[in-house]
């Protein structure tokens, strides 16, 4: 969808482009693992990209090896991941490998797990893929607008013992903040993104592109990765007549169900898994709408059902994945720890002590706090120290009036409660969504040593202050 001006209230998005018929359901690039050993590269660049539809011209952005999003890397469980991640960028880049657990020295985090890559330099990664599922990859060097110029790429590792689907697809989400001319607004970091909403733009792409219509075929059932890779925009997708059930978040298997009130939400650096069976008929369409925003609702594609059928029934198969391997939570033995979310526009205050030197920071231009702390740069002095191997829970209360998706590097947590009330699905994730005002709960095992990451995951308030580092520290392991 196409605008030539910042969505305002009084604006509801329209989609004007061309017809697009599979291009943008299916991956943009793929790359398997092979048995030579050779690493996957990935050169980050300037470069163009056709982000409208013809006859609009091509869009200045940043990119992996040409292409947004960047190829899909896709390896099964339990392979060897060797990515040589080369920088043809004018300044200093990283790949953090979002979700998927790696050693700590290969999260991609300057200056706290590695110096950036200089110019013209490259770096090795290498992991092994532990999870199966649905994960990402982008850059942590300055990444609200590293991330806003187009670089990221999907990371898929697939299940030793897969569920049978006719096709399994994925879908980048993003947006982008574009001027009259199609070019993308260079306002990246400006005070007023960070201290509202983030950078939330005027045109949505799925995997780079804005698709009229997409072609599906009767009777076919879909596994859908939904990856949402914008900086700030929550999505909240209403499917229409079909029925998504959800089998997975944030790359972990969860109970089959259906989303609550029927609409997908997934914040910035979410993944949602779908399976959509296609129960209309030949030459029907349904519209897939972003309903999130209230007064901005939009139609983001059209699915159009081609000529043929493929079976006329909805098949009888399996939806349950098989678990990953992640150690569970000792809730008996869980230390437990308060972590208090300030700052922002319209946000409550943090009562006591703290609120002076929150206040001391704001002047000194830091927006957003975790217990009174604003983050001035990743080399910081730890929010917690945890025993490697001990079970812990974060009773986390967002007292602002934003959301922010919160997300912890190098491990998973089972999001147990909510204001108070006990999940019905106890899910893994590694980014939790926290409405204004909510408060939420997380169980992990801190079983992946190192300095890891904690912070909101809509990047301007990440860069305004709202993170943290959590050390898990081997030198106190659990006997």
């Amino acid at each position: 969808m196409i605008l030539h001006r910042p969505i305002s209230r009084r604006h509801v998005l329209r989609t004007g482009a061309a017809f697009t018929a599979l291009s943008a359901l299916s991956p943009a690039r793929m790359a398997m693992a092979d048995s030579t050993g050779d690493p996957f590269v990935l050169r980050a660049a300037s470069g163009q990209a056709a982000l409208r539809p013809s006859p609009y011209g091509p869009t200045n952005v940043w990119s992996y090896n040409g292409s947004v999003p960047g190829p899909e890397i896709r390896v099964r469980q339990g392979d060897r991941l060797l990515v040589l991640a080369q920088n043809g960028l004018d300044e200093g880049t990283t790949i953090h490998w979002h979700g998927i657990r790696t050693p700590n020295a290969m999260d991609g985090v300057p200056f706290l797990t590695q110096d950036p890559i200089p110019v013209n330099g490259d770096f090795l990664y290498e992991f092994d893929a532990l999870d199966a599922g649905t994960f990402w990859y982008h850059p942590h060097q300055r990444s609200s607008e590293q991330v806003g110029r187009g670089l990221y790429g999907p990371l898929i590792v697939e299940e030793v013992d897969p569920i049978r689907v006719d096709r399994d697809l994925t879908w980048m989400l993003d947006d982008w903040r574009m001027t009259r001319a199609g070019q993308l607004s260079d306002d990246f970091g400006n005070r007023h993104d960070a201290m509202h909403g983030g950078r939330i733009g005027n045109s949505v792409t799925i995997n780079g592109e804005i698709p009229e219509r997409i072609s599906v075929q009767s009777g076919e059932r879909i596994r859908l990765r939904l990856i949402n890779a914008a900086n700030a925009r929550i999505f909240g997708l209403d499917f229409g007549d079909f029925e998504p059930v959800v089998v997975a978040l944030d790359g972990q298997t969860v109970t089959p169900h259906a989303p609550d009130g029927g609409v997908v939400v997934i914040g910035p650096a979410m993944r949602v898994d779908l399976v959509i069976d296609m129960t209309g008929k030949p030459g029907e369409a349904v519209t897939v709408t972003d309903v999130f925003y209230e007064g901005l609702e939009y139609r983001l594609v059209d699915l159009v059902y081609g000529p043929d059928r493929l079976r006329d029934s909805v098949p009888d198969w399996s939806m349950d994945l098989p678990p990953n391997p992640l150690a569970e939570p000792d809730m008996a033995s869980a230390a437990r720890h308060q972590i208090v979310f300030n700052g922002g526009m319209m946000g409550q205050m943090m009562m006591g002590s703290g609120m002076g030197s929150m206040m001391d920071q704001m002047r000194e231009g830091n927006m957003w706090f975790i217990n009174g702390e604003a983050a001035t740069g990743h080399m910081m002095d730890p929010l917690l120290v945890l025993p490697q191997g001990t079970s812990h829970v974060f009773e986390m209360d967002n007292r602002t009036a934003w959301h922010h998706p919160i997300h912890f590097h190098g491990h998973s947590f089972r999001v147990i409660a909510r204001n108070g009330q006990p999940t019905r699905y106890r899910e893994w994730q590694d980014t939790v969504l926290m409405a204004p005002e909510e408060r939420v709960e997380i169980a992990f095992v801190a079983d992946n040593p190192g300095d890891w990451m904690f912070h909101c995951h809509i990047l301007e308030h990440q860069a305004a202050g709202m993170m943290g580092v959590i050390r898990v520290d081997p030198g106190t392991t659990k006997t």
